[in-house]
This record gives C-alpha cells, sequence and structure tokens, in this order.
C-alpha cells in the first residue's frame, strides 16, 4: 500500500508524530539554535546581557562556519559591558583571533582592553597582549608595540617573535628606546643595546658586524643571538658593497641655487664629521646640475667613479627622470617629479614635503579619535596641493570634512577662522599657515568660545627656534618638525639627536630659515651611503636629522615627523591620546 505523504492527512499524521515523540522538537530546537542568523533576529527582539550573549553565540557559529568577516563585524557590534567572566573572556579572545586574521587591528586593541579588567591564565593573557602588540604596530604605535611584544617574550621566550619586536624597535628615537628600559630584564636590555648598535653603525656593514659579534658574546642566551632578525642577517650580503664614492648635481646658479647651497653645507659638513669621528666617509663629487643636461652629468658622475648619485633639485628634472626605465646610477633624487608614481629602476625621490606632513597631520587627528575636520589653508598653489593631501588621507581614512576655507595670507585670520568653525563645528581643525597668520587663529578661535578645538598645523608656523613672547599665542597648537628643529619635544634634547656633531656645527652658525635644508643634506649623504641597504631590504628605517626615513616599494623615501606642541610658546612633547600615527 502507497504512504500518503501530501494533503491534509499527511500533515496531522505529521503532527501527531512530532507530539508523541520527544526526541524530535530537541532537533529543531538544536538546529535553530545553530543558525546565526535566528539567533541575530532573535537577539534583536532582546536586551542587555540576554542579546549580548545571544549574539556572542552567533559570533562563534558564524567564525567556525568560514562566516568570519560578518563574525568579525556581529562582535565589533557587541556592546560587550553587558558580558562577564567567561563570556566577556571568550569574546575578547575571539574578536582579537578575528581581528588579526581579518585585517582590523583596532578591534584586536578593543578586545586587548581585557587585559586590564580582568585575570585571565598566562596563556591567553600572553596570547592577547602579542595580537595586541601585533595590531599597534600596525596602527603605527611602535612604542608600545615594542614594549608588548618584548612582555610577552620575557613571559614565553618565544623567539618566532623577533622579527616583529625589531621592526618596532628600528622605527624608534633614542629618547623612546630609553622609555622602555627594564633593569633586571636581560631580554630588553639585551634587545635596546642591539638597536643602538646598529642605529650608531650608518651604513658601515663591516663595522656593524664586528660590534655584533661583541653583543652576541655578551648576550649568549638571547632570544635574538639565537635567532637574529632577518634583516640583520640580510645585511651579511652586502659586506664589500659600501659605498665609497658619491656624485652631487647642484646647481650652482639659477633660482635653486640659494637652496642648493644649504643642502651643500649640509653634505659636506657631515662627510667632514663622519671622517674626523673615525667613520668610513664616502669621496664627494660635485657637478653643476644648472643647464639640466641629464646625461652629461650622469656621464660625469661615472667618469668621477661614483657608485651613487645624490640629486638632481629641480623638480623638472626629476620628472624627466621619472620618464625613463632606468637611470645609470643608483640616485636620490631631491625633490619628487609630477608623475603619478615613480617606476625608474634605481631612482628614489626624498625631499622636505609639506605635503607629507599634512598627510600625517591626517593621520594623527584621526587616531586621536577626531572626525569631522576642517581646514585653514592659504588660497594659492601651495595651499591647493597641501589642502589637497590632507583632504585625500581624512577622506580615505573615512573622515568628514565640515569647511573648507581657503584665506587670503595677507588679511586678517579673524573671518577665516569664523568661517572655518561655523555650522558644522568640526572637532578638529587643520590649519596650513606661516607664523604671523598662524598666531591669529587660536585667539580667534577663543574669541568665539572654540578655543578648546583641537588644531593640527605643519611645521611652517615655526620658526625654527622658541620664541616664547611670540608664539604664546600658539599654546595648544601641534604640529610635526624634523627631530633636529624640536629636540627637546622629539628626543629629549639635543644631545640625544642623531648626528650630533654635525648639528653643533651647523646650528651654531645658521639661520633657521636654511637649518632645515642643512638637515636634509646630512640625511641625504647618510641615505646615499645606505643605498645598498635601501634597495636590497625595501622597508629599512634610518633615524635622521629629518625624521624616522624609509623606503617603499615605490622609489620614494618616507618621513615619519615627532611632533610637539607649544606650551608656554614653546615646542613641547605631544603624545597621541588615541592609537598613534599610521606608516605611510
Amino acid at each position: 500500500m502507497r504512504t500518503l505523504t501530501r494533503g491534509p492527512v499527511a500533515a496531522a499524521v505529521l503532527a501527531i508524530t512530532l507530539a508523541g515523540c520527544s526526541f524530535t522538537p530537541s532537533i529543531v530546537q538544536r538546529a535553530m539554535d545553530d543558525d546565526p542568523d535566528q539567533l541575530l533576529a532573535q537577539a534583536a527582539q532582546q536586551q542587555g546581557t540576554e542579546a549580548a550573549q545571544t549574539r556572542l553565540r552567533a559570533a562563534d557559529i558564524l567564525a567556525r562556519s568560514g562566516r568570519r568577516p560578518q563574525a568579525l563585524e556581529v562582535l565589533n557590534s557587541l556592546d560587550d559591558s553587558q558580558l562577564s567572566g567567561d563570556s566577556r573572556r571568550q569574546w575578547a579572545l575571539l574578536l582579537s583571533e578575528l581581528g588579526d586574521s581579518e585585517g582590523d587591528p583596532q578591534a584586536v586593541v578593543r578586545a586587548a582592553s581585557v587585559l586590564d579588567e580582568m585575570q585571565l591564565p598566562n596563556d591567553e593573557a600572553n596570547l592577547l597582549r602579542l595580537r595586541q602588540g601585533l595590531a599597534l604596530g600596525q596602527l603605527g604605535e611602535p612604542l608600545e608595540s615594542a614594549r608588548l611584544l618584548m612582555q610577552v617574550q620575557s613571559a614565553t621566550g618565544r623567539e618566532d617573535i623577533n622579527d616583529a619586536i625589531w621592526d618596532q624597535l628600528s622605527a624608534l628615537n633614542g629618547r623612546q628606546l630609553e622609555a622602555l628600559e627594564e633593569p633586571g630584564n636581560a631580554i630588553v636590555t639585551g634587545w635596546l643595546e642591539l638597536t643602538r648598535l646598529v642605529n650608531q653603525s650608518g651604513g658601515d656593514i663591516q663595522r656593524l658586524f664586528a660590534r655584533l659579534d661583541d653583543w652576541r658574546v655578551a648576550n649568549p642566551d638571547h632570544p635574538a643571538n639565537r635567532r637574529l632578525p632577518t634583516q640583520i642577517t640580510q645585511l651579511r650580503e652586502l659586506r664589500g658593497k659600501s659605498v665609497q664614492s658619491i656624485a652631487v648635481l647642484l646647481p650652482e646658479s639659477g633660482p635653486l641655487s640659494g637652496v642648493a647651497d644649504a643642502i651643500e653645507k649640509g653634505i659636506r659638513s657631515h662627510q667632514a664629521n663622519v671622517v674626523n669621528g673615525g667613520g668610513n666617509g664616502a669621496q664627494l663629487s660635485f657637478f653643476d646640475a644648472s643647464n639640466g643636461n641629464l646625461d652629461e652629468l650622469y656621464q660625469q658622475a661615472q667618469s668621477s667613479g661614483a657608485q651613487v648619485v645624490i640629486g638632481p633639485l629641480d623638480k623638472s628634472d626629476v620628472t624627466r627622470l621619472e620618464s625613463r626605465a632606468e637611470v645609470p646610477l643608483p640616485t636620490l633624487a631631491l625633490n619628487y617629479g609630477q608623475s603619478a608614481s615613480n617606476q625608474t629602476k634605481n631612482l628614489y625621490e626624498y625631499g622636505l614635503s609639506a605635503e607629507d606632513e599634512a598627510r600625517q597631520a591626517a593621520r594623527r587627528g584621526w587616531q586621536d579619535g577626531h572626525r569631522s575636520a576642517s581646514m585653514l589653508v592659504p588660497d594659492n598653489d601651495w595651499g591647493q596641493r597641501v589642502g589637497e593631501a590632507f583632504w585625500n588621507t581624512w577622506s580615505e581614512l573615512g573622515g568628514d570634512i565640515a569647511t573648507a576655507v581657503r584665506y587670503n595670507p595677507g588679511a586678517s585670520a579673524t573671518d577665516s577662522t569664523r568661517r572655518a568653525i561655523s555650522n558644522p563645528r568640526p572637532d578638529m581643525l587643520f590649519l596650513l599657515a606661516l607664523p604671523d597668520f598662524a598666531r591669529q587663529v587660536p585667539p580667534t578661535l577663543e574669541y568665539y568660545s572654540a578655543s578648546d578645538l583641537p588644531v593640527y598645523a605643519t611645521s611652517h608656523l615655526y620658526e625654527g627656534t622658541p620664541q616664547s613672547r611670540l608664539d604664546r599665542d600658539l599654546d595648544g597648537v601641534q604640529f610635526p618638525d624634523i627631530p633636529w628643529n624640536i629636540p627637546d619635544a622629539a628626543v629629549g634634547g639635543a644631545e640625544a639627536l642623531p648626528f650630533y656633531d654635525t648639528y653643533q656645527e651647523l646650528k651654531a652658525e645658521n639661520k633657521p630659515a636654511i637649518f632645515r635644508l642643512m638637515a636634509m643634506g646630512v640625511d641625504a649623504y647618510e641615505l646615499a651611503r645606505r643605498m645598498p641597504q635601501i634597495q636590497a631590504l625595501p622597508g629599512s628605517r634610518m633615524q635622521g636629522a629629518t625624521g624616522t626615513l624609509s623606503a617603499a616599494g615605490d622609489g620614494r623615501i618616507y618621513r615619519e615627523l615627532p611632533w610637539a606642541q607649544f606650551s608656554s610658546g614653546v615646542p613641547a612633547p605631544v603624545f597621541s591620546d588615541g592609537l598613534g600615527d599610521a606608516a605611510p
């Protein structure tokens, strides 16, 4: 006899069957409990702890079923204050895991907040701390990242995080390294000694490895001795490839000759100090680049035996080099070309770019928690270029532009400042201005009851020497500048500056207006000496006179600048309230 499977009778039979079998409803209920979409719908009807628990269960199922981005979204939106005990612990571990794997470092940092609020088993606490350290490194907080990673290594002895530790330590300046010191902790002490050893070796690979052998003898049980950071081991391949001869292409006449003179002074002074200090100084040959005949200049450089070229300085010359497939010698141009990107083999571009400072201001403002910015920039080509750099970076981060005001540099700042903070009221102001105009802005903000509005500026508002009486009106304004211009804020005092002997010589006899350019010459010489390392190890860093310098794969030298804040009219250290500065 054929069994009826459709219609009212079948429905009745099914109903009786379900009612009479005690195990079937549990299967149905279990299916509903395992459906994350059903759980999320259920959570939407719940409140408080019950809703948080249901969302946590849904996120766990989503993660295990491969729907990890959605699981991360659920955990990020979950009100974790409603969780406690094992549930909060589970939330933190799962959120940190997903944040790590799905590229959301801020989620990892949020998850790690439980370390300050609850006691976790050691293995789980170290795992969270490790993920937190890696996340802070991604967010541009190398100091705290290094501290956490070394704390994990001190507790666990893990050697597989040596490269991660080194990446963060190599981004720190002298004062930051001092802040990490832990007397009695051999792991931390060994790492700091190794970092200073590498920083002080300059481009002299032979000298580095001679000193490294001494460090290894003194630290036989250190994790970095057993497993040297990859970047250091790769330097072994550069032995015998030191730069002995550099050609410098600078104009001796024309509109850029004054700039060229300041850069040349920095190059020559630093080269002499390196040699006098017993270092392996490279021989310099200077060639007049005024006529712009690049082929002839390269022929002269090659004839002189140069291994590396510094220059040209003129933007149009750099743009012409960008149109080539390759340049004859590794070249450090002292400007940025106008092409969309630099694809020329052996060409690297370095300069003191106001656009870079604007991008750093955008990143810092965002990481300090601001989301709506107004812009106050001069109504000229300079203002347009720098303003666009801030606008584009801010927008990429997800920030809103409340108002963009282009002001007349020759007029009073009162009206333009008022317009910049009018409705909608921003939660930060980006300022591009020279000192005379900039000094008018904070008093105007105070007049319009906006004295608490954070102001982020570029280095152009600071003349380069402390003038407490004139700059008192700038109190509270934050700005980045080269370490040589703000030694107390950057590294805790001039004695801790990179290339201190050259700094003393140049600072004593030159005006602030050209001092930045001389510092640029110093770093250009140091970068040229390190050209084999830059080419072999993209991303390697140098603590320079003009900032922390690193080479990316796009042929550009990036500068990360220290920040200062005016206090009683003098630049003072400032530390981010947010998550720190991101890499360019």
